[in-house]
């Protein structure tokens, strides 16, 4: 993906610095993680907790220990992130809307969001309640070695679809997605949550195809990058890996082949039509 040297998003926060390497689980021990939990169960505040005892066990709080690879990262995840700030921008005003921009926040190890506290094993995450999109950087190492998705276009995919998430949730989408889920049993609540994933990879494929009207980005295998990560991270592959067998009924996020498929058509798609995935049979 050509990235460097275009403009770099004002809306990213680097919290990296409130927490060290390893988080709680290395710098505190087992007893620390334990009292955390307790605390965040008690409905406390367990980064308060761990900024008084220190139980971080990294650089100081607001100090940021870096190499060199992870601030390449950063730029390049600023630089994605606005990205996507320009083509929305330009999409909303043509919907006679006008477009609020998210921030992204990086951090380590654990954050705490509007939507709560939450753990790098999460993965990278949008929160509706603070229009914020959180992403530990540690997940796009994972995406190359865990499965098998390298590439930064493979990357700059999942920020799309996280940024999606900010376009469903401003469009009232997401509203009323939950108020419906919330009414709904436990089956037709997870075939819910899939229609609203599946958009959001829709709305990944449609910035990929305005951003590259745009911005020119697109090196050959880009594509194929994004497309091999929607594949590696469907509900089924990720069932299949972990349990040996697929469980349909509980898919939230939708199979290898839906994810790719509606990234292929948000990729062959100039307008957004917001019902086009709770309209239709053919998921």
């Amino acid at each position: 993906m050509r990235w460097e040297g275009r403009r770099q998003s004002e809306n990213v926060e680097d919290r990296r610095g409130q927490g060290g390497r390893g988080g709680v689980a290395v710098g505190g021990g087992l007893g620390m993680l334990v009292l955390v939990l307790i605390v965040w169960m008690l409905g406390g505040d367990p980064m308060a907790l761990i900024e008084q005892t220190g139980g971080t066990g990294g650089s100081p709080a607001g100090q940021v220990q870096s190499t060199p690879e992870e601030e390449r990262t950063v730029a390049f995840v600023k630089t994605v992130l606005a990205d996507t700030e320009d083509v929305w921008a330009e999409e909303f005003a043509r919907m006679g809307r006008t477009y609020e921009e998210p921030k992204l926040i990086i951090f380590r190890d654990t954050v705490q969001s509007g939507c709560g506290f939450a753990g790098a094993q999460m993965g990278p995450f949008y929160c509706p309640a603070d229009r914020t999109v959180y992403i530990d950087l540690s997940f796009f190492r994972e995406l190359h070695v865990k499965f098998g998705a390298p590439g930064d276009f493979a990357q700059a995919y999942v920020i799309a679809h996280e940024v999606g998430h900010h376009v469903q949730n401003l469009l009232g989408i997401s509203g009323k997605v939950q108020q419906a889920r919330q009414r709904a049993g436990e089956v037709e609540a997870n075939q819910l949550s899939v229609r609203l994933e599946l958009q959001a990879d829709f709305l990944a494929g449609m910035w990929a195809r305005k951003g590259q009207q745009k911005f020119d980005f697109l090196e050959p295998g880009d594509l194929e990058e994004a497309l091999r990560a929607a594949n590696r991270i469907g509900d089924d592959t990720l069932q299949r890996q972990a349990r040996g067998h697929v469980v349909p009924d509980s898919f939230t996020h939708g199979s290898s082949e839906q994810r790719m498929r509606w990234f292929k058509k948000g990729l062959q798609s100039d307008r957004f039509d917001p019902n086009n995935t709770f309209q239709t049979d053919d998921l």
